[in-house]
């Protein structure tokens, strides 16, 4: 595959450190320009999926009736994650030439679990093995939650390269990156390869500033609200940081895009950036000059106030939370719930197509 490379702040970033660009959707249009600005690869979620297949709800549809036909005992359900599957293999196949390059390190395509079987630790680990199954380059989400970090060991001991989700703090990322760890270590006490695994612990930083927003509103807090824009940031440096000094292989992902110093302040680290293309479309017609930033401390005066936040020093502290406390986080509760109404969303869609109102 011969790329045409878009000139920019991206393309130069990611010639000038270990920093990574992957597109933070599966649209094989966006990905394509994606790859072209220096992208290595992609991730997606269900309210992406949901996003993208709503876009081309034209092209969809004759695909979901002709499922629907070739599968008649199959429900609404089944036919919509069978399309986000679809997709996925897709876009997956535009990434092999630079899996291939990148031995497993980067061209892979990430498809997530079904939010529903979240509970379930089993359901889990079977279905990260079923996706894992569809292409050779493909890295299958699972969430922080106290029933996902069981089933991330698993999983990944079982040979499967594991993308974290549902994850906002520096516990959440250091505890999945710890079991991630366990699992590499269960297979290589075996003797099982793991030279091309490519694990990544996801921090979705602008759902932390999120949720300490809602904190803050909620709790009358009389603070600078600029330095809300600043909580994710300081929580992918220390979450870094922490991989580094702890030798955990599993590199961090930052995503969630709420602002630019979700890109800027992380350049210079061995970390996976993955910011919607509508942002990458931004950062490149900036002119912005990239700059090492990953051990440039937060402004102390910033996080003096975060600090003051009781809920920011929870995300914030490795042992800040315990695993128990995972799956009741604010953030986690409200994404979920995000993840779980995009499902409904796909359902609707497939019926819709399937079962057209008069």
């Amino acid at each position: 595959m011969v790329i045409e490379y878009t000139p920019g702040p991206l393309l130069d970033a990611t010639r000038q450190f270990p920093t990574v660009l992957w597109n933070d959707s599966a649209d094989p249009d966006e990905l394509r320009q994606s790859i072209s600005f220096g992208a290595v690869g992609a991730t997606c979620n269900p309210t992406i999926a949901y996003t993208c297949i709503k876009q081309k709800k034209d092209r969809w549809a004759v695909r979901i009736k002709e499922m629907a036909e070739e599968m008649p005992d199959c429900g609404e359900s089944e036919i919509g994650w069978r399309v986000v599957r679809k997709l996925s293999v897709e876009a997956a196949k535009q990434l092999e030439p630079i899996f291939e390059e990148h031995k497993g390190r980067n061209g892979r395509l990430s498809i997530q679990t079904d939010p529903r079987l979240i509970r379930s630790t089993q359901a889990l680990v079977d279905q990260a093995v079923e996706f894992s199954e569809l292409a050779p380059n493909i890295i299958v989400k699972a969430p922080a939650t106290k029933a996902g970090i069981a089933a991330i060991e698993e999983a990944t001991y079982r040979g499967v390269s594991m993308n974290v989700t549902v994850s906002f703090t520096v516990p959440q990322a250091v505890t999945a990156a710890e079991a991630i760890e366990r699992g590499l270590k269960r297979r290589e006490a075996e003797g099982k390869d793991v030279s091309t695994m490519g694990p990544v612990v996801t921090l979705m930083a602008g759902r932390l500033d999120d949720w300490l927003k809602i904190v803050a509103d909620r709790d009358q807090l009389f603070i600078d609200p600029g330095h809300l824009e600043w909580a994710g940031v300081a929580a992918l440096k220390r979450a870094y940081h922490e991989f580094q000094e702890r030798g955990l292989r599993a590199r961090l992902l930052q995503a969630a895009f709420r602002n630019v110093l979700h890109w800027s302040e992380v350049q210079g680290a061995d970390m996976v950036v993955s910011p919607p293309f509508k942002w990458q479309q931004r950062i490149n017609n900036s002119g912005y000059k990239p700059v090492s930033k990953i051990d440039e401390p937060v402004d102390p005066k910033i996080m003096k106030t975060l600090q003051s936040i009781p809920e920011f020093v929870r995300a914030y502290e490795p042992d800040g939370m315990t695993i128990d406390e995972f799956d009741t986080f604010g953030a986690t509760l409200r994404t979920i719930r995000g993840f779980l109404d995009a499902d409904n969303d796909l359902d609707n869609l497939v019926r819709d197509v399937i079962t057209p109102a008069p």
